[in-house]
């Protein structure tokens, strides 16, 4: 294991890894998979967010808020995968959720390798190990993989032919921009799709500096795999182009290509990509992605043109991978506010009649609800006076949208009263700081002097995303409240800085620009947040309404054999699942304990708190043989030097 941290530091630790680990309707792409039902009729997990549509639901109900308490393990899985220790050790994180389909689990790992598991026993299928077919030389260390998508083949395809090699699929990505196509049966590379098997997205003409990466899973609609891919954060001015394609699911051929960078800034700036998950709406052929900030984030200055589909929610035809309709969340952001989570597609009741919905959480912690379809807004949306910078070169938006409704769900202000410390000095200390920094409220812009941002650029919400009854339109959304400092000094424009340790997401060289980033946490000298408690909360919303229902403290700190008390919560990775038995499942906590809570008050009916690892990863249920199972890997996170583990664990009633 990496060196002991006090709970302070192994808090900022986990904060800092959140970010990191981490965008006319007809379609003519031939018949979809039987993964296209009504979100309410869910009983599969046959992808990352339990259906193509995210939503991270199960209409599943044998297990429920009356006999939970009976929840006992049925079976734990080690993958082997595990590599202890910090960050700078190449510790891993583990935050894979599985998928299952035709009775198989499948799960990749850090160590780039996919399983297909036994829903019932746990016990190992096959195994594909991507680092083996590999080309000699690549550089071999734990990574995160977060999820693989399924082809589940032609529902119209002869029978002889569904019976053939590979005509259902696992598709893997990988940390160096690879896509891996196996048989789901066999684990066999599918030798007709890129070369033996395996495309390299790199390949591809991104522009910019430096390539792509894939920690999320693709989406898959119909024969087509969308796919996007993460940056270098705040590496490089002009990083790759956050390219969006559309492949064909057998061979690999690009289809259609969407680059949310326009032309004539894509030698300037680059970015505004999905590094999280998309959503897709397999009746209408439409795909929605939640993309991110053009590079590189905290100075625009050379990017200062429109980029309307930066920050935003479009929606495309998945055919064609032309624009359908899209909103600007963020304007010329400077904040690393990206949409980090899947959009979630389900139907509310809007003045007596069912209008089809879309739901995107931010990391400052609004929900943002438009009609699916057309994209117009369902709650409405003002745009509001924010602080404009100071930094010479930068010219930032005078305004930003923000809906009316729901309310807020994470902390967006803090005034000097509520500055926080554990003791009158330490908080004293802090109120100091505060009084030297820039704060105008949210979206105060970062200065050469410093400024505070509240929330932090890990959110609010984050990749974990919300999960949401379809039933009763209620959305189970988490949050943490942290600030940082972000600030900006002054460097030669032509001076090429160096990278630094990866881990150090606020301090950034900004390559190309006249600027480097130095922030930091805004912390006491105890090293404990300046920020009030709760660090971590739960939060439910109804979304038909726009009301809050409720919130609850998320997380712990585990110290030794000791845990902070319930009410402060804790900084938070993944997120929670719901079920129709009534019931919320969620780990993220940085104590080793998953949950399961009741989701019309939020109160925790049982708990397993003996975990190897915190279950940072978001959970998973479905159906085998008449018994109902709920899995979460449990292997913590080295860059937050919690304890680790390889384990994937399974809970079941008890047999009759």
């Amino acid at each position: 294991m990496g060196t002991p941290q006090s709970p302070a530091s192994r808090l900022v630790s986990l904060a800092m890894v959140i970010l990191l680990s981490g965008s006319a309707l007809a379609f003519a792409a031939e018949t979809p998979t039987p993964t296209h039902l009504a979100l309410s009729e869910n009983t599969s997990w046959p992808s990352f967010g339990g259906a193509p549509s995210g939503g991270q639901y199960s209409a599943l109900d044998q297990i429920t808020a009356a006999n939970v308490a009976k929840l006992e393990r049925a079976w734990v899985h080690h993958t082997g995968d595990v590599v202890e220790g910090s960050a700078a050790e190449g510790g891993s994180s583990f935050q894979a959720t599985p998928v299952i389909w035709d009775d198989t689990l499948y799960v990749c790992t850090p160590k780039n390798r996919v399983l297909a598991l036994n829903p019932t026993t746990g016990k190992e299928i096959w195994a594909f190990d991507g680092y083996a077919v590999l080309p000699e030389g690549m550089p071999v260390f734990a990574a995160n993989c977060r999820g693989v998508a399924l082809w589940a083949g032609d529902v119209d395809a002869m029978q002889e032919m569904q019976n053939a090699t590979c005509s259902a699929r696992v598709i893997h990505p990988d940390i160096f921009g690879n896509l891996y196509a196996l048989d789901a049966k066999t684990g066999a590379l599918c030798e007709d799709f890129g070369t033996g098997g395996i495309l390299n997205l790199n390949a591809f003409n991104y522009g910019g500096t430096g390539g792509i990466f894939m920690s999320s899973p693709p989406s898959i609609i119909g024969n087509i795999i969308v796919v996007g891919g993460g940056v270098g954060d705040n590496m490089y001015a002009d990083a790759a182009d956050g390219i969006v394609r559309g492949l064909d699911v057998r061979t690999g051929e690009e289809l259609w290509s969407f680059n949310p960078i326009p032309a004539e800034l894509s030698d300037k700036t680059g970015g505004a990509n999905v590094w999280s998950m998309f959503a897709v709406d397999e009746a209408a052929g439409l795909v929605y992605l939640p993309t991110s900030s053009p590079s590189v984030d905290p100075y625009g200055g050379l990017r200062l043109a429109p980029i309307p589909y930066a920050n935003a929610l479009v929606a495309l035809d998945a055919g064609t991978g032309t624009v359908v309709w899209h909103q600007q969340i963020i304007h010329h952001d400077v904040f690393d506010y990206d949409l980090p989570s899947q959009p979630i597609l389900l139907d509310l009741a809007r003045e007596g009649t069912s209008v089809p919905a879309v739901v995107q959480i931010t990391k400052m912690g609004f929900v943002f609800v438009f009609n699916r379809l057309t994209g117009e807004p369902l709650f409405e949306i003002e745009e509001i006076a924010v602080p404009v910078t100071d930094v010479p070169g930068e010219r930032t938006s005078p305004t930003q949208p923000r809906p009316v409704k729901p309310a807020p769900f994470a902390r967006q202000h803090i005034t000097e009263d509520e500055i926080w410390g554990l003791t009158f000095w330490d908080r004293g200390q802090c109120r100091q700081r505060f009084s030297e920094l820039r704060y105008e409220g949210l979206y105060t812009p970062p200065s050469l002097e410093g400024a505070l941002q509240l929330p932090s650029a890990l959110g609010g919400g984050n990749w974990g995303g919300a999960a949401v009854d379809p039933k009763t339109a209620t959305l189970i959304v988490k949050t943490q409240n942290l600030a940082t400092i972000i600030k900006l000094v002054p460097a030669d424009i032509n001076e090429e800085r160096p990278l630094g340790p990866p881990v150090e997401f606020l301090q950034k060289p900004l390559n190309g620009t006249p600027y480097r980033l130095d922030g930091a946490f805004f912390l006491s000298p105890f090293g404990i947040p300046c920020t009030p408690p709760p660090w971590g909360e739960l939060i439910a919303i109804d979304l038909n309404s726009g009301d809050h229902l409720w919130r609850q403290p998320l997380g712990r700190i585990e110290v030794g054999p000791f845990t902070t008390p319930k009410a402060w919560g804790s900084p938070n990775i993944a997120g929670p699942i719901v079920t129709a038995g009534g019931l919320i499942f969620i780990g993220a906590g940085m104590d080793s304990a998953f949950h399961a809570l009741d989701i019309n008050t939020g109160e925790a009916l049982w708990r397993d708190d003996d975990l190897p690892a915190p279950a940072m990863a978001v959970p998973m249920t479905y159906m085998v043989d008449g018994v109902q199972y709920v899995v979460v890997a449990a292997g913590g996170n080295g860059m937050a030097e919690t304890k680790q583990s390889d384990a994937i664990i399974a809970y079941r009633l008890p047999e009759l």
